[in-house]
Parts: structure tokens; C-alpha cells; sequence
């Protein structure tokens, strides 16, 4: 099921944030991207969904360059980031903030680290900061500034080590933003967090879309898609299954296939005045 994408915000003389055009990777024998086409444009705000092994991984992995799409023939590029066939992901942090939970993971490796310095270390793409580099005012101003977008200004002075799992990952979006990237990719961001954690997460990723941040995400549960994320585009075994606005492919028999079993999409709209729609994905039966 293809659904039309929604028109995208953007200048029509800004290249694409992201533009795949028929990738393909292998990895071993087995092809886990086939010939994917997909196209994010500055300000469209995007949802990668789909089930585990449907490549949601393998795509970030592309993104990152921890993976390469087959080449061509024709030498033609089958994946750009911001217009650009070959790039570095940390020359790029200005443009595009990537939080992954890998990266969290070695992070809290690092017993000395602060959530601070964490911060601090994202303005120069390095897990800590450079020995001998001074740290001057203006950049701490910066990342006091990203903990407080990430609402983690109070763990400043705390341990990145002894942090939660739900404070952590706002201290690894603050990491991101300390750049003032146009754009963040947030990889299963709500990923091992409680339900109240999860909602400060989501709150604060509305304030972030609101505010003019592009926001990718991807993620296997459909209640993190907030309603600043119009676009979704829904991912099985390699392909795209579907592309649309969230009210269209938020759909039980759609979702059911992209799931591989029968599941029923809740929503409920917000008292406010906005009346946004909120969905949740539920089995069969419950």
C-alpha cells in the first residue's frame, strides 16, 4: 500500500535531509534493504515504523555509515544526507543530531563523565572533551542552554554513569542539540523507558517540533509518533509498505501486515482546544 507523502515545508531549492534512491545493502548473504526509495525534506516531519527486522536499523546504519548501500554500475549515488553523496557524520552535527542508544551505551562506560561534559563533548564530535581543550564560557552557555531544550538542566553536575535511563537519554538529546542542529534522528528514543519518563519524553519532543526542529524518528511503537509528526512511513522486511499521514496509515489491517499478526490501533483526541489525535497500538483482542 503506497499513500501519498505529505507536502513537505521546505524551500523547493533545499536539498532533501535524507534521499535514498533504490538502495540496497547486504549484510552476510541475506539482502536487508530492496532497492528502498525515500525522500525527508527539511521541516517534514518523519516516522520510520515498523517491526523489528522490517530495516529500521539497517537504514539508521546507512545514515551513519556504519553500513554502505551496494554500488552501481553508473557510479550514481543510492543514499545522499543533505545533498551530499559522501559525508562525515560529525561535520554534519550542525545540520543533523543523531541520538542513538549505542552511543549512550559508551557513554555511560566513561564512571568520571558528567552530564555536562557529555554535553560539552558533542560540540566536538568526540565522547569526551579533547584533552587540553578549553572550555570557555560561551560553550558552556551552550550546552546549559540544550539541557535546558531537553529539560535536563538539573543533572548538569550528576554522573552520566548514574543517571536513569529516561534522564540519560534527555542528556544524549541534549548532547544533539548543543549544535543547534536543523534536524534530529532519534533512534527508539523511548526504548526501555517507564511509562512517566516516556511522557516527558514526548512532551519534550513536541516543544522541540513545534519550535522548528525537524524530527525523524524511528521507532516500532506507534504511540511515540506525536501529532507534530504527520508524515509515516511504514517499513517491512526491506521494503516500503506504506507512506502517508498518520490517519490514513495508522490503520488496523495495514498495521496487522506490518506487524506479521492482528492488532487494533486505539486513539483519543486532547481536550485542548488543538484537539490532536493520539494512537496506541493494542493485540487483538485486548
Amino acid at each position: 500500500m503506497s499513500l501519498p507523502a505529505p507536502s513537505a515545508p521546505a524551500d523547493a531549492a533545499d536539498p532533501p535531509l535524507i534521499e535514498l534512491d533504490r538502495a540496497s545493502v547486504v549484510r552476510g548473504q541475506v539482502r536487508v534493504l530492496h532497492e528502498l526509495s525515500l525522500r525527508i525534506a527539511p521541516g517534514q516531519h518523519t516516522a520510520l515504523l515498523g517491526a523489528n527486522g522490517s530495516g529500521k536499523s539497517t537504514l539508521i546504519k546507512l545514515l551513519t555509515r556504519e553500513l554502505y548501500p551496494l554500488a552501481r554500475a553508473d557510479g550514481s549515488a543510492p543514499v545522499r544526507l543533505l545533498g551530499q553523496a559522501r559525508w562525515q557524520v560529525d561535520r554534519l552535527r550542525s545540520q543533523l543530531g543523531i541520538v542513538t542508544g549505542d552511543f549512550g551505551a559508551t557513554l555511560a562506560g566513561l564512571p568520571e563523565l558528567s552530564a555536562e561534559d557529555a554535553v560539552l563533548g558533542g560540540l566536538f564530535a568526540s565522547f569526551v572533551v579533547p584533552p587540553f581543550q578549553h572550555i570557555d564560557a560561551h560553550m558552556r552557555e551552550r550546552a546549559a542552554e540544550a539541557l535546558e531544550r531537553a529539560h535536563a538542566l538539573p543533572l548538569r553536575h550528576r554522573p552520566y554513569a548514574e543517571l536513569s535511563t529516561g534522564q540519560a537519554r534527555r542528556v544524549l538529546i541534549a548532547r544533539a542539540l548543543v549544535n543547534r542542529p536543523q534536524a534530529l534522528l532519534l533512534d527508539e528514543p523511548g526504548s526501555g523507558l517507564d511509562p512517566v519518563a516516556r511522557g516527558h519524553l514526548l512532551a519534550m519532543l513536541r516543544q522541540l517540533a513545534r519550535a522548528g526542529t525537524t524530527l525523524v524518528l524511528v521507532t516500532h511503537h506507534i504511540e511515540e509518533v506525536v501529532p507534530e509528526i504527520e508524515r509515516v512511513v511504514v517499513l517491512k522486511a526491506g521494503r516500503i509498505l506504506a507512506d502517508g499521514p498518520q490517519a490514513e496509515v495508522f490503520d488496523d489491517a495495514l498495521l496487522s501486515e506490518a506487524f506479521d499478526g492482528p492488532v487494533r490501533v486505539l486513539q483519543h483526541t486532547d481536550a485542548d482546544a488543538h484537539g490532536h489525535r493520539h494512537y496506541q497500538l493494542a493485540t487483538a483482542g485486548h
